[in-house]
């Protein structure tokens, strides 16, 4: 499941980046949203139930507008548009930090966070790589590369604030409701920036890709990693995801692997895993034996 999930969410970048070649990106971004809202509906129905659903809306409506603004609908939008003007690699390694951004803001808002040790290093490490990433863009790509941190710090935010505001609401729920929200923050806008012409059939294809598998089907796969293996081993996803999408970007969109890209790569997860202590550095302590 992690493979697949990696593979889906991998690609993501990729497909972003064909379909921006014919879309506007708030168009590309609505109707990925609505894909994916649609595709999660008939699930929730099946494992949730309609009643249950709807309550759990209403009850958490205002959280939910505002995950599904912050986590879906302005971050993505901010990469769609990125990748316009950047590489899907580079655009995946930048947007990889956002779990870095979680751990220091989680200083401000989490009382019991205290960062010291392998987990400062790990956030000065990761915030190294992604100053390489950016410092190192020529000017006109530097407003792209920037306005991916700036969805990576949304990420952080939005599962910070989902995090006390949406407990006790089912996950599927939640992810109907936020990926609803952002339809109806993206599309309306989006229908009125459709093209003039009907897209070519890799576009179409890109854009069905990514509603339906890389944001309907992704979600599901990613609780029920969650659910069976725990939130753990879910993080990994964090360090599998810009590699794929690397490998799809150069074997497929023909993006060069440049030195950089790679350094940058190398400091961005070591800092994910020192920084939010997946990783730590000393000796490991050993457990007491149980044999007998």
């Amino acid at each position: 499941m992690l493979l697949v999930l990696a593979g889906l969410w991998g690609a993501s970048f990729m497909f972003i980046k064909i379909g921006d070649r014919e879309l506007h990106p708030i168009t590309l971004v609505g109707f990925r949203m609505a894909l994916g809202a649609l595709t999660l509906v008939p699930i929730v129905l099946a494992t949730v139930g309609a009643s249950r659903a709807l309550r759990e809306l209403r009850v958490a409506a205002r959280p939910l507008i505002v995950t599904g603004l912050f986590n879906s609908a302005i971050p993505i939008l901010a990469i769609t548009w990125a990748e316009t003007r950047i590489d899907s690699g580079l655009t995946a390694i930048i947007q990889a930090s956002a779990p870095l951004f979680t751990a220091l803001l989680a200083l401000r808002f989490s009382q019991d966070e205290r960062v010291r040790g392998s987990r400062l290093v790990g956030l000065v490490v990761g915030f190294a790589g992604v100053a390489l990433l950016v410092g190192g863009r020529p000017s006109g790509q530097l407003p792209a590369a920037l306005a991916v941190v700036f969805s990576a710090v949304c990420y952080a935010a939005a599962g910070l604030y989902a995090g006390r505001r949406l407990r006790g609401i089912s996950p599927l729920v939640t992810a109907l409701g936020t990926l609803t929200a952002a339809t109806l923050a993206t599309l309306p806008i989006g229908l009125f920036q459709l093209p003039g012409h009907m897209t070519s059939w890799k576009v179409t294809a890109s854009v069905l890709t990514l509603g339906i598998a890389g944001t309907g089907l992704a979600y599901i796969l990613y609780y029920g990693l969650i659910s069976g293996a725990g939130a753990s081993r879910a993080i990994l996803i964090t360090y599998l995801v810009p590699t794929f999408a690397v490998v799809y970007g150069a074997v497929l969109l023909g993006e060069p692997v440049t030195a950089a890209a790679i350094g940058g790569l190398a400091l961005v997860l070591a800092g994910v895993g020192l920084g939010t202590g997946a990783v730590r550095l000393g000796r490991p302590r050993r457990l007491a034996s149980t044999e007998t």
